[in-house]
């Protein structure tokens, strides 16, 4: 008779990866919960701070914001976190950007997951460094509308 707990509750038994495979994946999978969930609080505060409306899952203009401070997060975080780093170490985290092909936010993704396999504290350094982003963020004027954007909210006046 087997016993009921055969197999780990979160491990898909048709899973061909290994025990290291399984746990890096998750610590992906981790982070890119993390970065999304920075990308929407920081886009739902400063559009609450900007008297805008909250964002549209069907807007395009709403994605590409949201996708524009994911994009700005990872950089910032990249450079704070790459800092001080050992050259040995700083490869890993290069290897692991280059293997993930071209697109910046899965390439700025991977370098994280090397990053939090090689630091002991990464989720401490990431949390004060969301904290210090997000105020840094809050605090700076909205960015000015473009000529274009300008020209026609005159017009509609």
């Amino acid at each position: 008779m087997s016993t009921p707990f055969n197999t780990s509750l979160r491990r898909d038994p048709d899973d061909p990866r290994g025990l290291a495979e399984r746990i890096e994946a998750l610590v992906e999978e981790r982070i890119e919960e993390a970065v999304e969930f920075v990308g929407m609080d920081l886009l739902i505060q400063l559009r609450r701070a900007q008297g805008r409306p909250a964002p549209e899952a069907k807007s395009a203009g709403d994605r590409q914001e949201y996708e524009g401070l994911v994009r700005e997060w990872l950089l910032h975080l990249r450079g704070a976190l790459l800092e001080g780093l050992a050259p040995e170490d700083l490869q890993k985290v290069s290897r692991a950007e280059e293997a993930r092909g071209r697109e910046e936010i899965p390439r700025l993704l991977a370098g994280q997951g090397a990053l939090a396999r090689t630091l002991p504290d990464y989720w401490q350094r990431f949390e004060t460094l969301r904290v210090a982003f997000i105020q840094a963020r809050l605090g700076a004027p909205p960015p000015r509308a473009g000529f274009l954007s300008r020209l026609l909210r005159r017009a509609r006046l």
